[in-house]
């Protein structure tokens, strides 16, 4: 899908039909014949305008004479199972004299912001700010999933506290997968943003400076956030594992005195059905002999389970 953008005089953005000089040209999953028709109208690559359709393209800038490429990750949320999940994938910004492009398989709130006119101070015109306005949304981005990641990691873990089940660990296992995409992502994306800062082909003005810094800080701390909720969510996993396996012992164990206590009458009647001469077997000839054994089985019955209580076996 091909959508163009351009913002106005009065500051707002519109949707255009026909490419512009200073407008924004904006790719969504687009198909073969809209990339080639791209690609013909600014004289680019057709490569470059399909890397960032590669789920596992890396980031990284490149510089060609007309134009340059830049790839970085951003989040996106994956459903599963009825639930949302957390990974990366690459988006792409071409800037060149008179446009920008950005190139990205899926709707994504770090653009959509844009689109919608919800950002101060944009102007598609102004393709050095834009890009570094596209950033600094992105780094927020990390930063609100990570925040959404630790609240749900809390949640989990309340359940976890009486679970003897492997779903919530595997809930866990998915939010540090997320977790592991986005450190490596945020961590690519710095090296682009030191790039950028170097690359002399962008050209930067001075009241780009603090916004550039404002990227940059953004990022480190979306990196410094998921190595932390990382280190603080594998520590979890591997505490309760090991409580979720200690309760199933405990829950083991109970079965197992249980099952102690109620073969003791099992032994006594199976001792008292077997087939041997009724004068060898005690109270045999009684007529209280059946409620005496009985008697004495839920006796021994008691005295044992008597025992396991008082060594803390129940």
């Amino acid at each position: 899908m091909i959508r163009i953008f351009k913002t106005a005089e009065d500051g707002k953005v519109h949707q255009r039909d026909e490419i512009e000089n200073g407008c924004w040209v904006a790719l969504t999953d687009p198909t073969a014949t809209e990339i080639l028709e791209i690609a013909e109208h600014f004289h680019i690559d057709p490569d470059d305008l399909r890397a960032p359709l590669d789920e596992e393209e890396r980031s990284r800038i490149e510089t060609e004479d007309e134009y340059t490429l830049i790839v970085v990750d951003i989040p996106v949320i994956e459903e599963r199972n009825d639930k949302d999940w957390y990974e990366t994938i690459p988006m792409g910004i071409i800037t060149m004299d008179g446009a920008l492009i950005t190139v990205c398989l899926e709707e994504t709130p770090v653009l959509s912001i844009f689109m919608d006119g919800r950002v101060r101070d944009f102007h598609t015109n102004m393709r050095t700010r834009f890009i570094l306005q596209i950033l600094y949304k992105n780094a927020s981005q990390f930063l609100q999933y990570l925040r959404v990641i630790d609240k749900k990691s809390a949640v989990i873990e309340k359940k976890l506290h009486q679970s003897t089940r492997n779903r919530e660990l595997i809930e866990l296992l998915e939010l540090e997968k997320s977790l592991v995409y986005f450190t490596t992502s945020l961590r690519s994306n710095e090296v682009v943003l030191e790039k950028l800062l170097k690359n002399e082909k962008i050209k930067k003005y001075p009241e780009d400076t603090d916004l550039l810094e404002d990227v940059i800080t953004e990022n480190k701390q979306a990196i410094e956030m998921a190595n932390i909720y990382g280190g603080i969510l594998s520590g979890t996993m591997d505490a309760f594992a090991s409580v979720i396996s200690n309760n199933q012992n405990i829950v083991m164990k109970f079965l197992a005195t249980i099952t102690i206590v109620m073969s003791i009458p099992t032994m006594v009647a199976s001792f008292y059905g077997m087939n041997v001469n009724p004068a060898g077997m005690p109270f045999a000839e009684s007529p209280w002999g059946f409620t005496i054994v009985l008697m004495f089985a839920v006796a021994l019955s008691l005295i044992v389970a008597y025992i396991f209580s008082k060594k803390d076996m129940f």
